[in-house]
């Protein structure tokens, strides 16, 4: 491929999307860039503040626990309150826990503000993801996220870059730098982002209006939903494995924790290198192929571990369930958009980013204790069979579900008349939870 089909490619992928998704991208990358707690806290708290290796362990669970109850308390707030009130509101508070950790020592001080910052964190993104759906076309919407988890890899591996080399400066500095990028990103989402979310519908005969009929467990009851969030807390558990197994398996085989630092390098240059071809390769493509597709090259590429005995062979480990990753990510995302109803997408969009905290919080749990007991073979043989489960699951169980939630492209005949000013679309009411239909496919 000629650099000028690459450019041409790359035009044709940022291309086409409205103005406040872009300052949105923007606070993501503002936001990430500065993003040095989650990089840099084991090491804080082990050279710096003396705990052990299983408090740090601990802490970091915490922030997995946190985010399991901020994500549907996010979903909650982006509904009710709004998108851009719920995402200022949780970046100032997140930033307020980064700048909290450059002064509080105390070992429970230290794991309640991580907790707090979980909370925080993972509560604003179901407005992200809301917002997202609401100001971009159906057709676009899951390019639109590829490039937004573009921005998030970006920002992170500029982030661990130059925290790696502004460490020296002490970690507390590195901590306030971290609140002043996430405040920045709330003074973006401020001035910049409007609000999207779509306006109440009328109350008819004493009735409640329909954003306030819609619960968490009425988006739980909402079969084919509960069906993709349970299988994507199987791909979440293949996915996090890795980032605790991985270096316990290197370490097993003799290799040295810089080894390990390379390796896993792979997966943010993967990432950042690739992402807008493979955001083009695949646009287009039937949601349920795409996840099924992704959910077999994260079983591949972490059961592949198993087999590997160099630092080459783990790269290329990895390679290949980044792939799974960045193909996953983007269609996940949207394909909850596409099966909430709108007045609902915050809802929807915090109960699906709860099994990815469930995931972060169990998974690095279970790896641990497989590696210490069966060993790391086991543990990789079960990610390839977990891997496996759900991609048959995709395949199986929501095939017409997804078939049925994808925009349907409008066809114009040849002979129309081309009118300069677009007529107003028709509205598409919304699509309502289904509730224990005799198919749950």
């Amino acid at each position: 491929m000629s650099i000028a089909s690459l450019r041409r490619s790359a035009q044709a992928t940022v291309s086409g999307l409205p103005q406040g998704f872009w300052w949105l991208w923007l606070s993501t990358l503002v936001n990430r860039t500065g993003a040095f707690v989650l990089t840099f806290l084991s090491l804080y708290l082990t050279t710096e503040l003396g705990h052990s290796a299983w408090f740090a362990g601990l802490v970091v669970a915490l922030h997995g626990l946190g985010g399991v109850a901020g994500s549907p308390l996010g979903g909650v707030l982006t509904d009710r309150w709004g998108r851009r009130p719920t995402m200022v509101t949780m970046h100032l508070a997140a930033a307020a826990c980064a700048a909290a950790l450059a002064f509080v020592t105390s070992a429970w001080g230290v794991a309640l503000v991580v907790l707090l910052m979980g909370v925080a964190m993972q509560a604003v993104r179901p407005s992200i993801n809301a917002t997202i759906a609401d100001m971009v076309p159906a057709d676009d919407v899951r390019r639109a996220y590829a490039l937004n988890y573009w921005a998030l890899n970006l920002g992170f591996a500029v982030a661990s870059i130059a925290g790696g080399a502004a460490a020296f400066l002490g970690y507390r500095t590195l901590f306030l730098v971290d609140a002043v990028a996430t405040t920045l990103c709330a003074v973006i989402v401020f001035l910049r982002l409007p609000e999207t979310r779509p306006e109440r519908a009328a109350a008819k005969d004493g009735e409640k209006a329909a954003d306030e009929r819609v619960s968490t467990l009425d988006v739980l009851r909402d079969a084919p939903f509960r069906t993709l969030v349970l299988l994507n807390l199987l791909v979440c558990v293949v996915f996090t494995a890795p980032w605790i197994g991985l270096p316990l398996t290197m370490a097993g085989q003799g290799l040295p924790p810089s080894s390990y630092g390379m390796v896993i390098a792979v997966n943010g240059i993967v990432i950042v290198g690739f992402q807008l071809l493979v955001n083009k390769v695949t646009e287009r493509r039937s949601p349920v192929v795409l996840l099924t597709v992704s959910s077999l090259l994260f079983a591949v590429g972490t059961g592949a571990t198993a087999l590997a005995g160099s630092s080459v062979a783990f790269a290329a480990t990895v390679v290949v369930w980044t792939v799974g990753e960045m193909v996953h990510v983007p269609t996940n995302a949207a394909a909850t958009a596409r099966l909430a109803p709108e007045h609902a997408r915050g809802r929807y969009q915090g109960v699906m980013g709860m099994s990815w905290a469930v995931a972060g919080f169990v998974a690095p749990i279970l790896a641990g204790a497989i590696v210490d007991g069966p060993g790391s073979d086991v543990l990789w043989a079960g990610t390839f069979g977990i891997g496996v489960l759900a991609a048959v699951g995709y395949t199986l169980r929501l095939r017409r579900a997804l078939a049925e939630a994808e925009p349907v492209a409008a066809v114009v005949p040849a002979a129309a008349p081309v009118s300069p000013v677009p007529a107003e679309p028709e509205p598409v009411p919304p699509r309502k939870p289904e509730q224990e239909p005799a198919s749950s496919s």
